[in-house]
């Protein structure tokens, strides 16, 4: 890797973890750079995977004030977040990488319209809840329903990642009765124990490039403390607009690849 790819994996891990600390789909930022390098799918994945967990622990981190008297609402969907990761993990280590490489173009469009549609969701969100009494403290609120939905969105980001955050915003903003800026930062606190035991799992049994993983962890440290800052200044449709590019590109090379 030369000085200018690094520094180009390095700039992608900053927003990788800026936008991760926001909404989520960061992936969609640092996968393709990788690609681009000319990693393996699996490899530019799980390295990926591995150098983004310092950078959920930091947005993690910058949200702790909006995690204060959740700890009940936490151990719950967290359990949900760990046994989802780690299944998607085990898939994307069990299924063929040739299959990874075919189903990884369609994961992406998905993201991507996750992506696009997030602003109708927010709406939606608003429109429930306009007229209904929220207070800071919220409710529990996670049943049966939002424990299954934040399982599978672990089984997503374990196997891939990109939009976990957008599904989980979109689940919790529906089905719990609280501020959004706490629903935000159980968001996450659930990415990070999903790449966080995925992260754990690949560090047994897959190929690893560990240059990229430090140049993205220390770019999305930094990504994740300006998320949690400055973050909600960015205009959301710059952001949107940048991942959508950076996403249609990858999808491009993979199927040219």
């Amino acid at each position: 890797m030369t000085v200018w790819e690094g520094l180009a994996v390095l700039l992608a891990g900053v927003g990788a973890g800026t936008i991760n600390t926001i909404v989520g789909s960061g992936t969609l930022i640092t996968f393709p750079v990788l690609l681009a390098l000319g990693l393996p799918p699996v490899t530019a994945n799980v390295s990926n995977t591995l150098g983004l967990v310092p950078g959920s622990l930091s947005g993690a981190i910058g949200y702790r004030r909006e995690l204060a008297g959740q700890r009940r609402r936490l151990l719950r969907l967290g359990t949900g977040s760990l046994i989802g990761g780690l299944l998607g993990a085990w898939l994307l280590v069990l299924l063929p990488g040739k299959a990874f490489g075919a189903i990884v173009p369609v994961l992406i469009l998905i993201a991507l319209v996750l992506v696009v549609l997030q602003p109708r969701v927010a709406r939606a969100v608003a429109a429930r809840r306009q007229g209904a009494d929220h207070p800071a403290g919220g409710t529990d609120g996670a049943g049966p329903l939002l424990f299954t939905g934040v399982l599978l969105a672990g089984v997503y980001g374990g196997y891939f990642g990109a939009a976990q955050g957008v599904l989980l915003l979109a689940m919790m903003g529906m089905l719990l009765q609280d501020d959004m800026q706490r629903i935000n930062g159980v968001k996450n606190v659930l990415a990070l124990i999903v790449n966080g035991v995925a992260a754990v799992f690949f560090l047994f049994v897959a190929p690893i490039d560990w240059t990229a993983v430090v140049l993205i962890a220390v770019g999305s440290v930094a990504g994740g403390q300006l998320g949690a800052r400055v973050g909600r200044r960015l205009p959301p449709p710059v952001l949107r607009s940048v991942i959508v590019v950076v996403g249609l590109a990858a999808v491009t090379r993979l199927l040219l690849s």
